[in-house]
């Protein structure tokens, strides 16, 4: 069996993690001893031996639905956002003039993937919306890519998932370098998964009880407050903007 929690999973949070997985696994009574961090995610999200995972609302929407069965969406307490859900935050350099997405307009927008819901589906949908086109795309590779990309002046503005934004904040200095402009509009967060077929009643009972039993440090370090239960619909209505 496989169990992959790396949506959130950097280096200061590696403890935390595994903590966490060892407290879900005792809940189930069975699974791998450790956390896998050295796999594709496409190829754990996709496996017939996946226990547990978490993916993006995006990559579930598009490619994942009806290929593994949803556990439950971890809540974050997430400003301005119903249990369960999250946003992008969308920043720019600090030293960047302009206090509107509308002054970045023309501009370079750097974004993690083409499969992110929150690097760039819900940014581009939303700044679409409000009339803001790109001269350029950069594509970066991760979340924190994005972060020193517009740290250092190679694009203007980026996505952040709001809850990768508030890690960074706490861990990683480059975060001062800039700004949050705006912020989209919340959409249903980054779910727990396993294999089609398995029942996942059992497994949502584990992580609910392994959330509770976390020493409150550790919870805080994960952001952790619960486990809500969100329809495949809520991530299927979600609209899927074109490839960039």
């Amino acid at each position: 069996m496989i169990a992959w929690l790396g949506m959130y999973d950097m280096p200061p949070l590696r403890r935390a993690n595994d903590t966490l997985w060892s407290l879900i696994r005792a809940g189930c009574g069975d699974g791998p001893e450790k956390l896998s961090r050295h796999s594709d995610p496409w190829s754990v999200w996709r496996d017939p031996d996946l226990l547990l995972a978490q993916t993006c609302g995006m990559p579930f929407r598009t490619s994942l639905h009806g290929h593994v069965t949803l556990v439950g969406t971890p809540d974050y307490d997430l400003q301005g956002c119903p249990p369960g859900y999250y946003r992008s935050v969308l920043v720019a350099n600090a030293d960047a003039s302009g206090d509107t997405v509308d002054a970045f307009d023309g501009g370079v927008f750097a974004y993690n993937e083409a499969l992110s819901q929150s690097g760039w589906a819900g940014p581009i949908t939303y700044l679409t919306r409000r009339g803001v086109r790109f001269s350029r795309l950069v594509q970066t590779g991760a979340h924190a890519a994005s972060v020193d990309t517009v740290a250092e002046g190679a694009a203007d503005l980026a996505g952040i998932d709001a809850l990768t934004w508030a890690l960074l904040c706490e861990h990683d200095p480059v975060a001062r370098r800039l700004r949050v402009v705006d912020q989209t509009d919340p959409t249903p967060g980054l779910p727990y998964i396993t294999a089609a077929g398995r029942n996942p009643s059992p497994i949502a009972a584990a992580v609910r009880s392994a959330i509770v039993d976390l020493a409150p440090e550790t919870r805080d370090l994960l952001h952790l407050r619960g486990l809500v239960d969100i329809p495949a619909a809520a991530y299927l209505g979600i609209p899927t903007p074109p490839s960039p």
